[in-house]
């Protein structure tokens, strides 16, 4: 009929979510509920220390609120608040329930809710907590947030950590995840530096490794392998792709570690981890987008091959059979952070466009962050070119030869029978921008097998990874701009 919840020097609080736990029989959560709640206490020490823990929890709950409302407008949405705000998306601690922070949220995930209203759609998420430790952390007592007051470099301003403001704890606070997120070697160096503490328990790999296995543990419910390479992935109105994941060496920035919580002691950090996490996450959104539960082509469908290939930090390319040529191309895709990204296409010197500048490919990969349908947005632009070119090969044709002599219909050697490979060449690379530079990248890092001489045809195949079925158009192949801002753009994905 009724839970009541005190802590340590409160009234005693209704909470609704541990009676509806209880009245819906489920057990496991209302255990789950008790363990969080057991774990506020378990700082080492007498009831006076564990209840200074709890009042440096509330002091920092409350500081990390009010951080949620700087610079919050009145009709700000969830998505927005999600992206952008300083400590995206915050919901207070009720009852049971611990404080938790949404930072990123996929643009398919957004899709997902607005396809299905009332869902319980979430983006990536933290639980902010308090735990013990085996050494001393000066830890707020109070909160330290100046109202409305900012410093030079935008950021909020604090009150120093005094002996009246402050107290050293066996414990720290922090961010837990309810999934181990793979973070890059660089992003954890540059969290630990901003917190002053180290982040214990961590096992460096291969960042892409990491990746891969997270990917697959997310999407499949049977055990596959987790050394798996090579995945298929299938799109509507276009042939299968096949995606070669180089998963690069456990050196230098490849490295990286499965982070399952994150420790720090002062609330002034939290706005710069989350957007270190908001970063990391995004770079592993567009990674795992090239890996599906299929390693095997069950089909024997037409394949287009990619290869995906770390760069540098937050920076990677992806090859490619040119789809005009037989040489290769590549994508270089820089996630500088969660919202910007810059794309470089790079194209031997002889092939003709794509007709896809870098901007286009920039704000495909913004607007879907997945590589599969930025790399079909470029295939069918690709599609256009040949198409624009044949034409113009015709017309060419029909303008030099009026009234063609019947002997020279027959003539295949005539050369005004059609233009010239190079001729086709000199059509189109006049109007290609910039990215027709060649690029310095070695483009033949990866021996790509090459698909049939029909890999213009076209061969849909549903997608099991595309949400809910949405329909796309085949004039404008547009519904990477309808998941987020329903806008038209010239160029279309």
């Amino acid at each position: 009929m009724d839970v009541k919840l005190a802590h340590l020097g409160e009234a005693p609080v209704v909470c609704d979510d541990l009676v509806q736990h209880l009245r819906m029989k489920n057990y496991d959560a209302f255990g789950k509920i008790l363990e969080d709640l057991s774990n506020l206490y378990q700082v080492p020490g007498n009831s006076e220390v564990k209840a200074k823990g709890y009042l440096a929890l509330q002091a920092l709950e409350k500081d990390l609120y009010s951080m949620s409302l700087l610079d919050r407008t009145q009709d700000v949405n969830r998505v927005t608040e999600v992206l952008h705000g300083k400590v995206g998306h915050l919901v207070p601690r009720t009852g049971g329930t611990p404080m938790t922070i949404e930072f990123y949220i996929s643009p398919y995930e957004v899709l997902e809710a607005e396809i299905n209203p009332g869902s319980q759609v979430c983006g990536t998420k933290t639980v902010v907590t308090i735990e013990g430790t085996d050494t001393l952390h000066r830890l707020p007592l109070s909160p330290l947030l100046v109202d409305s007051q900012v410093g030079e470099d935008g950021n909020p301003t604090f009150l120093p950590l005094t002996d009246e403001l402050s107290v050293d704890l066996p414990a720290f606070f922090v961010l837990k995840f309810q999934q181990p997120i793979p973070m890059s070697s660089s992003s954890i160096e540059e969290i630990q530096r901003l917190t002053g503490i180290q982040i214990m328990g961590l096992k460096l790999a291969s960042l892409y490794e990491l990746i891969v296995q997270s990917t697959l543990k997310e999407k499949c419910s049977e055990d596959l392998s987790t050394h798996k390479s090579r995945f298929f992935v299938s799109l509507p109105d276009c042939p299968k792709h096949c995606y070669f994941i180089n998963k690069g060496s456990e050196k230098s920035d490849l490295a990286g570690a499965l982070v399952s919580k994150i420790p720090f002691s002062h609330p002034k950090c939290v706005p710069d981890v989350i957007e270190i996490l908001r970063h990391q996450v995004a770079y592993n959104c567009l990674i795992s987008s090239c890996v599906s539960e299929k390693h095997i082509n069950e089909d024997n469908s037409e394949l287009l091959y990619f290869e995906v290939v770390p760069h540098k930090k937050t920076s990677f390319s992806v090859f490619f059979l040119h789809p005009l040529k037989e040489n290769l191309a590549c994508v270089l895709i820089d996630v500088i952070t969660s919202r910007e990204i810059q794309c470089h296409l790079h194209l031997n010197r002889q092939d003709p466009t794509l007709n896809s500048s870098d901007d286009f490919i920039a704000r495909a990969v913004k607007r879907c962050m997945s590589v599969p349908v930025v790399m079909r947005a470029i295939f069918r632009n690709a599609a256009k070119v040949k198409a624009d070119s044949e034409t113009q090969d015709v017309e060419v044709d029909t303008k030099q030869k009026p009234e063609p002599p019947r002997e020279q219909i027959t003539d295949s050697d005539s050369p005004g029978e059609s233009l010239s490979v190079a001729g086709q060449q000199d059509l189109v690379v006049s109007d290609k921008p910039s990215t027709t530079d060649s690029s310095k990248e070695n483009l033949s890092t990866a021996k790509l097998e090459t698909p049939g001489d029909n890999r213009e045809k076209s061969n849909p195949t549903i997608s099991t990874e595309t949400l809910c079925g949405v329909e796309e158009s085949n004039s404008t192949a547009s519904t990477e701009a309808v998941m987020i801002g329903k806008e038209n753009t010239q160029s279309s994905v």
